[in-house]
């Protein structure tokens, strides 16, 4: 069979789903290929990542027998103004498609020495803004072990969205610790998971910059507590541990201004995220940028930033 595939998102990171697909139809003796226009195909899959607001499909004609959509880009609309998940439209890969060993010849480039997977799927915090509880279910479970997808690659990227909530934590930590690879958790850390066993198993493992989350007041203080724990035991400065924090979503200026001097004092680098940009009030923009801004946030404080060229600081913009 011919097989074409058809990544739709192309935001230079490598679609793991078609990368699976690439490599069961390769086992299988069939020739497998992205699309070229005007070509005609057995069989075509396409995936989707991200929806319209990011990514949008060409308008050139898919020609093939079959035609396959995928990807959680698919499974989403917007209603009311807020995203709805249509697990429906969203098909989990069969088994052994699933579980094969990915074909990372099909993006050489941004995969070489480099592994990428998920140990774990799904998420307990069911937040309202990510659809990963709605699409894998509420309960972080144990999905592959590290060979699944890892083989001796220098760089391990692991996808998952909260692997520290799992109840094999340990065991999947020291799987990452013993292959002394690098580690990229692209996910934010579950602080409220950390132990002084987990912090020591997180200290064994090769991380460049490690990142937590700090979304809700409501878990201030298990967030915390697991911040002092991981900061007395690895030790790291504030330039390799990193706290995003969510904003425009559910707390107040005051309450963001709060997280941010809590994770100061945690002796972390707060990076904040704001959820739905475009609506957010300038006071967060101009917090984001200063504190994201690594010259910026040691230089000064916040209440001392000058933000624009009127030469009023933010404590002259919006507390006087």
């Amino acid at each position: 069979m011919n097989i074409g595939l058809y990544d739709v998102d192309s935001h230079n990171f490598p679609n793991l789903a078609l990368m699976k697909i690439s490599a069961w139809h390769k086992a299988q003796g069939d020739n497998v290929e992205f699309i070229m226009p005007l070509k005609h195909y057995d069989k075509i899959y396409v995936s989707k990542v991200f929806g319209d607001e990011y990514s949008q499909m060409s308008n050139f004609c898919l020609q093939a027998d079959e035609i396959v959509f995928g990807g959680t880009g698919f499974a989403i609309t917007i209603e009311n103004g807020k995203e709805v998940y249509h697990k429906d439209r969203d098909p989990n890969l069969p088994y052994e498609i699933e579980h094969i060993y990915p074909d990372y010849g099909l993006y050489p480039e941004l995969t070489k020495n480099k592994a990428y997977g998920f140990l774990t799927r799904g998420c307990c915090n069911n937040c309202s803004f990510c659809i990963v509880s709605k699409k894998e279910g509420m309960c972080s479970q144990k999905v592959a072990d590290l060979t699944e997808f890892w083989h001796g690659q220098k760089e391990i990227i692991l996808l998952d969205a909260n692997i520290l909530a799992c109840k094999e934590r340990i065991e999947l930590l020291k799987q990452l610790s013993e292959s002394k690879a690098w580690v990229d958790f692209t996910q934010g850390l579950d602080a409220r998971f950390v132990t002084e066993e987990v912090a020591h198993l997180l200290k064994a493992i090769k991380i460049k910059t490690v990142h937590f989350a700090f979304d809700f007041m409501k878990n201030e203080k298990a967030i915390l507590k697991g911040l002092k724990i991981f900061k007395k035991i690895v030790g790291t400065s504030d330039r390799d541990a990193i706290v995003y924090i969510l904003t425009n979503f559910n707390t107040t200026i005051e309450e963001d201004l709060y997280r941010v001097k809590m994770v100061q004092e945690a002796g972390f680098s707060p990076d904040i995220r704001i959820y739905r940009k475009p609506t957010a009030p300038q006071i967060l923009k101009d917090l984001q940028r200063w504190s994201n801004n690594r010259f910026l946030y040691r230089a000064m404080s916040f209440m001392d930033y000058v933000p624009r060229k009127d030469g009023k600081s933010i404590k002259e913009l919006y507390f006087t």
